[in-house]
C-alpha cells in the first residue's frame, strides 16, 4: 500500500478530517506505523523525481526546416531557470516532435541537467542542451508518460491550469517535498479500511492522539439526486444474493470522457496507477480513498449486448463453455463458481476482479453505469488465483470491504461526474441490499 503524504495532509485539508497528522515528519510516522500499524518496506522521495521541471509557455512555434515532424519552440519559463541559453527576449529554444504543441499553450519543460521521470527507477536519462538537424534544443517539452502519470505518448501534456509560467511542476501539484511511504499489504489481512487513505489517515490520527472526523459525504445513507435527464432504461437482477449482499448503480447520460485533470493524473500516479481518462480516473481515486472499488460501463454498449430497450446487468454464475474477453485482452473461460456480470445474453465482466473489453468507457463514450458492489472475499480470491487476475479491485474485496460504504461511494461518484463530466443522472438508483440476510 503506497501512501504519500502530501496526499494524506490534503485529503485531511479537503474534507476537514483533522490537522496536523504528517507534520512529525517522514521519519517519526514510519516509526509509528512500524510500531502500531505495518511493516514500512520502503520510503520513496517523490518529490526529487520531479525537481527542476518548470510550466513555461510556448510563446512561438515554428516547422523546423528540413523536417515533416519537428517543431522549433520558443517557450518563457519566467526567467527561473540558471545555466540556459536565451535569446535577446530571455527565452528558451526548445525543439519538439509532438503533433499536438502550439503556440499560446502552457507545458511541462524539462530543462537541460534534468532527469526524465518515467526513467529514474530504471536507467535513467538525464538531459542536456543538443543539436537537431543543427538547431539547438534546451531540455525537452513532456508527455504524459515521459513524467510518469499515463501511458499516453502521442504528444506533450498540455497543461489547462491558471498557471504563471515558471511555477516549478512540483509546487503546483502538490508533489515539492512529497514523501511515499510504502506499507506492506500483509500487514493489513484484517484491515480493510487501511487500503484506503480515509482509512489510513483515521489510523495515523489515533496513534497520534489527534482527532479524527469523517468527511460530511461518508454516510451510510447519503442522498443521490433523482433522474435529471431522459431514462435510461437500467434493470437488475441478482442470482447470487448470498456472494454478492449489496449492488448499487445508476445510469448517467451525456457524459464528457477526456483526459484528467492534471492534479488527478498526478494523485493516481503516486499510488502507482496510470491514468485512462476522468471517469476510470475518477473509479480509481475513490477506490483509493475509500478502499471500496467502483466500475464504470459504457451504457449503449450493455444495453446493445442485452435484449429489449434497456441495458440489463444480471449477476450468475458462468455458464459451460460461456468465455469473456476481459479489459486489457485476455480471453478466459470463467471457473465454474466466478461471480460474473452479465447482460441477459452474455457475460460483461467479473465481478470484484475486472471488467470486460466489449463494455468499456472510451473516447466515444456518452452513457455510463457506475457499479458499486460488495462481493465475497473468498469467492474473489479464488477467481483471482484461478486465472491469475491481480487487480487493485481484488486486493481489496478480498479484504473484506464493507458493504456500508457502497452507498457513499457511489454518490460522491455520482456527484463527481455530474460537476466535472457534465453527467446527468439518468436512472433511477439500484440499491439491492441484502445485508440483513
Amino acid at each position: 500500500m503506497k501512501v504519500s503524504l502530501n496526499s494524506i495532509k490534503f485529503l485531511c485539508q479537503r474534507y476537514g478530517c483533522a490537522e496536523n497528522i504528517t507534520a512529525v515528519g517522514v521519519d517519526e510516522l514510519v516509526e509509528k506505523i512500524g510500531a502500531q500499524l505495518g511493516a514500512v518496506e520502503a520510503v520513496i522521495d517523490l518529490g526529487k523525481k520531479y525537481e527542476g521541471i518548470i510550466i513555461v509557455k510556448v510563446l512561438d512555434c515554428q516547422k523546423l526546416e528540413g523536417s515533416d515532424h519537428l517543431s522549433v519552440c520558443k517557450v518563457d519559463d519566467g526567467g527561473k531557470t540558471g545555466s540556459v541559453e536565451r535569446d535577446s527576449d530571455g527565452h528558451v529554444q526548445v525543439i519538439c516532435g509532438a503533433p499536438n504543441v502550439h503556440a499560446g499553450m502552457l507545458a511541462a519543460w524539462l530543462p537541460p541537467g534534468t532527469t526524465v521521470p518515467s526513467a529514474v527507477d530504471k536507467d535513467p536519462l538525464v538531459l542536456e542542451a543538443r543539436d537537431i538537424r543543427g538547431t539547438k534544443s534546451n531540455g525537452m517539452l513532456a508527455s504524459p508518460k515521459e513524467l510518469g502519470l499515463s501511458d499516453n505518448h502521442e504528444g506533450i501534456l498540455e497543461i489547462d491550469d491558471d498557471v504563471v509560467p515558471g511555477t516549478p511542476f512540483a509546487e503546483r501539484y502538490e508533489l515539492a517535498g512529497d514523501q511515499v511511504i510504502d506499507i506492506e499489504n500483509k500487514m493489513f489481512t484484517h484491515r480493510p479500511d487501511c487500503f484506503g487513505f480515509l482509512g489510513v489517515a483515521r489510523e495515523l490520527a489515533g496513534i497520534q492522539q489527534i482527532p479524527f472526523k469523517s468527511p460530511a459525504w461518508y454516510t451510510m445513507d447519503p442522498a443521490l439526486p433523482k433522474a435529471e435527464a431522459d431514462v435510461l432504461a437500467l434493470e437488475f437482477s441478482n442470482e447470487l444474493p448470498v456472494l454478492v449482499k449489496r449492488f448499487t448503480a445508476i445510469a448517467m447520460d451525456n457524459v464528457e470522457v477526456k483526459s484528467s485533470p492534471i492534479w488527478l493524473q498526478v494523485e493516481l500516479a503516486k499510488a502507482g496507477v496510470k491514468s485512462i481518462n476522468n471517469i476510470v480516473d475518477y473509479t480509481n481515486f475513490f477506490m483509493l480513498e475509500t478502499g471500496q472499488p467502483l466500475h464504470a460501463y459504457d451504457y449503449d454498449k450493455v444495453k446493445a449486448k442485452s435484449e429489449g430497450q434497456s441495458a440489463k446487468l444480471v449477476v450468475r454464475y458462468p455458464k459451460p463453455g460461456e468465455k469473456i474477453k476481459l479489459l486489457g485482452g485476455k480471453e478466459i473461460e470463467p471457473r465454474a463458481e466466478a461471480i460474473m456480470i452479465a447482460t441477459d445474453k452474455e457475460l460483461i465482466g467479473i465481478g470484484g476482479v475486472m471488467g470486460g473489453a466489449d463494455t468499456e468507457v472510451d473516447d466515444h463514450t456518452k452513457n455510463i453505469i457506475i457499479e458499486c458492489a460488495n462481493f465475497d472475499m473468498y469467492s474473489i480470491r479464488r477467481t483471482s488465483m484461478a486465472h491469475g487476475l491481480f487487480t487493485d479491485a481484488v486486493t481489496r474485496f478480498t479484504k473484506g470491504q464493507s458493504s456500508l460504504q457502497t452507498k457513499a461511494v457511489l454518490a460522491k461518484m455520482v456527484d463527481e461526474v455530474s460537476k466535472s463530466a457534465t453527467g446527468k443522472v439518468a436512472s433511477d438508483l439500484i440499491d439491492d441490499n441484502h445485508m440483513a440476510n
